[in-house]
């Protein structure tokens, strides 16, 4: 290949997505048809929204796949000032909409969805932009201390929903993408142990934080209030075996786990599936990542080697948050498995963000990097 000469779209960037998109459709409806039928008197009310999802998703993915990424750098100030926009509406009486006592949803003519969904890509646009501009400075620490303030500040925006798990995630990709962008690692171990100290701090003071806690060191003291559901997941996944009980045969979400499709779907495909399909699922994450990373590596500019670098760890680092969740690994924080949990601006943005790895992978490789 010639310096500079396009590539072909990375054909397994989108596969793997589509596997897990179409896994993520069946499980939906498995999992989410007895509840459905006892809300709604209709098995179909989730799949139907999700299938629709899934169609704009695809859609959007395959449009957005040849929108030059370069051009989310231009207009990187619009973009983070529309999600913030956004984020800000859920406080508005009125548009704002609560849900067990979080304001995470907006309502703009009767069309309901999360924005934090759609910030977490607008932060990882405009934080790639900044890291940029500061290394073509060279001026390394004051580009440092901007890219944390913006990373802290999105998430304690996004925690006074409050929405711990995504504020925690934002946490997590903000740092990744620093250190990729070139940050000395002593400065992230500066900045590491103060933050982790106040979590702990925050852990163990504030309530609902607390309750999580000394739920998760103990959810069997629990078993009828806070540890409830992750019990009853951990039943779920026990009782799977090698290769499930069988597709549609979850015992658990005949209303044991309360809304299965959302964020505890992975423990009904444990249980229907077993060990095998949970082995299937991780792989195609894994391979996901695999890709992803590729693409960061052999990109030609640094901006799009940031930008496919934290799509990816946002990705991955959701995926292995709710799997660590509903295995009882880390404490429940709510958080909705990428292409499978039920709610379509998840699913939409998502696949979007695979249609910017795909424009990525096909632009020009650098001379350098050809023989990598």
């Amino acid at each position: 290949m010639k310096n500079g000469e396009k590539k072909k779209a990375d054909f397994l960037i989108l596969l793997f997505p589509l596997a897990l998109t179409a896994l993520g459709l069946l499980m939906i409806f498995s999992a989410s048809a007895p509840y459905a039928k006892s809300q709604f008197g209709d098995i179909y009310f989730f799949i139907k929204d999700q299938m629709i999802a899934a169609l704009i998703g695809i859609v959007a993915m395959m449009g957005v796949s040849f929108i030059n990424y370069k051009l989310y750098k231009k207009f990187s100030w619009v973009i983070i000032a529309g999600g913030l926009v956004l984020l800000l509406l859920t406080f508005v009486p009125g548009i704002g909409v609560e849900h067990n006592d979080a304001r995470r949803w907006i309502s703009i003519a009767g069309f309901e969805f999360q924005p934090s969904e759609l910030y977490k890509l607008a932060f990882i646009i405009f934080l790639s932009k900044i890291i940029v501009d500061f290394k073509e400075k060279e001026k390394p620490l004051a580009g440092y201390f901007t890219t944390l303030a913006i990373t802290l500040a999105s998430a304690v925006i996004i925690f006074l929903q409050p929405h711990l798990s995504a504020a925690i995630i934002v946490i997590l990709i903000g740092f990744i993408m620093i250190y990729a962008g070139g940050t000395k690692l002593k400065y992230l171990i500066l900045t590491v142990a103060p933050v982790v100290a106040l979590a702990i701090i925050g852990a163990f003071t504030v309530n609902y934080m607390k309750d999580r806690i000394m739920t998760w060191l103990d959810p069997f003291a629990y078993p009828t209030d806070s540890g409830y559901q992750v019990i009853q997941s951990l039943y779920a996944i026990a009782s799977g075996g090698l290769f499930g009980v069988g597709l549609g045969k979850s015992t658990q979400k005949f209303l044991y786990i309360p809304e299965p499709q959302n964020d505890f779907i992975f423990s009904i495909l444990a249980e229907e599936l077993g060990y095998a399909g949970v082995f299937l699922v991780i792989a195609l994450f894994c391979m996901l990542l695999w890709r992803g990373i590729r693409i960061a590596i052999f990109c030609e500019d640094l901006f799009g080697t940031l930008l496919a670098t934290g799509i990816t760890a946002l990705i991955f680092v959701q995926a292995a948050l709710n799997i660590a969740v509903v295995t009882g690994l880390v404490p429940n924080t709510g958080i909705p498995l990428p292409f499978f949990s039920a709610g379509g601006t998840s699913l939409v943005t998502f696949l979007i963000e695979i249609g910017i790895l795909i424009n990525i992978s096909r632009q020009p490789i650098k001379k350098e990097r050809l023989t990598a």
